[in-house]
């Protein structure tokens, strides 16, 4: 009698490896999320340019490319539910902390302790007044997080604009 089982058995494993292989290339050359540690102070220069030119805030968005709760709130900042959210109220600067030992002194000057867990977060208003700063490693646990945590705290530190009504003709 011929065992069939081990021979599933192969070629299952021999399947897992070709899907490995797959999935490890399919993700493309240069999807970081962090862009090299020496740019956050020009990054964040920038930023405050057309926040002020585009009456938005701008959003400090510490972490690292290792770390999968960081990949996760790219993924929420990103997707339908808050993409245009982001995109019309805030500047994004994503500022990369290496392995917990590139910008501390940024984090430091936005009152963002990297100690209590990344990705962490920081809000300015255009003129670069910090306006938040997170303390207590809010969005640590992002795998366990749902992309509405992200839209909640999008709209509680979206830019407030003049209320609009049919008297006021420039809104």
């Amino acid at each position: 009698m011929v065992e069939v089982a081990p021979v599933r058995f192969v070629r299952l494993l021999a399947l897992s490896f070709v899907l490995a292989f797959f999935v490890g290339q399919a993700r493309p050359a240069g999807h970081d999320i962090y862009p090299e540690p020496n740019q956050a102070r020009d990054d964040i220069a920038a930023a405050l340019k057309t926040a002020a030119a585009t009456h938005r805030r701008v959003l400090l968005d510490f972490g690292g490319n290792w770390c999968g709760d960081c990949q996760v709130l790219n993924l929420y900042f990103h997707d339908d539910a808050n993409r245009d959210l982001l995109e019309k109220n805030f500047v994004l600067v994503d500022i990369n902390i290496g392995h917990m030992d590139a910008n501390l002194d940024v984090a430091r000057q936005y009152g963002v302790p990297i100690d209590r867990g990344v990705p962490a977060l920081a809000v300015l208003s255009p003129e670069g007044k910090l306006l938040y700063s997170q303390r207590n490693g809010e969005f640590e646990a992002m795998r366990h997080m749902e992309s509405s945590a992200v839209t909640s705290f999008l709209v509680e530190w979206r830019p407030q604009r003049p209320d609009c009504s049919a008297v006021v003709v420039n809104c």
